[in-house]
């Protein structure tokens, strides 16, 4: 077999042989102070999601930086969590703090897209998420507002459900003088 034969699983772009799409959200050189020295590894920040309602983040350290981020599509894929949608937005507003970090998610009409910025856009993006926007509050930190952002997605509750019959013959009040 000659040179630049793959081994191994391929990856095609950060899509996942199983459905999922991954992102990397923060990658750091972390350094560590030891008796022998320094002790430098990598620590890798990964959300992953099918784009159909499900999303998981993981953080993990590894010696070079594609372990780092094989051990955190790991845990991501194994802390994953159904988001609560209504007609491709979210049910109702919320907002959640995290740190010093705070995320406020809003619903929005249909083609208002993803308004959001940072690490809040590829968490909505990743989950399906069709149509919200977002506000990022107080800090700047990737990590805390990843974990503000599923705080806030975890929070969500599905709207109550009316029989049609009862929508039909609501009628509006009556205001008399």
């Amino acid at each position: 077999m000659g040179r630049g034969g793959q081994r191994g699983r391929s990856h095609r772009g950060g899509q996942e042989d199983d459905g999922f799409s991954q992102r990397v959200i923060d990658l750091a050189r972390v350094t560590r102070v030891t008796a022998g020295g320094k002790r430098m590894r990598f620590r890798a920040c990964v959300v992953v999601g099918d784009r159909k309602g499900t999303v998981g983040s993981g953080i993990a350290k590894g010696s070079d930086v594609q372990q780092s981020i094989a051990k955190a599509t790991h845990q991501a894929k194994r802390n994953l969590l159904k988001v609560q949608m209504h007609r491709g937005t979210i049910p109702h507003r919320v907002l959640a703090k995290e740190g010093a970090a705070s995320v406020l998610l809003k619903p929005a009409p249909v083609g208002t897209g993803i308004i959001a910025g940072g690490v809040v856009r590829a968490v909505l993006e990743l989950s399906g998420i069709e149509n919200v926007v977002s506000k990022i509050l107080g800090s700047k930190n990737k990590i805390n507002n990843v974990r503000a952002t599923f705080k806030a997605l975890s929070e969500l509750r599905p709207r109550p459900q009316r029989p049609a019959q009862e929508r039909q013959t609501e009628q509006p009040p009556v205001i008399s003088n």
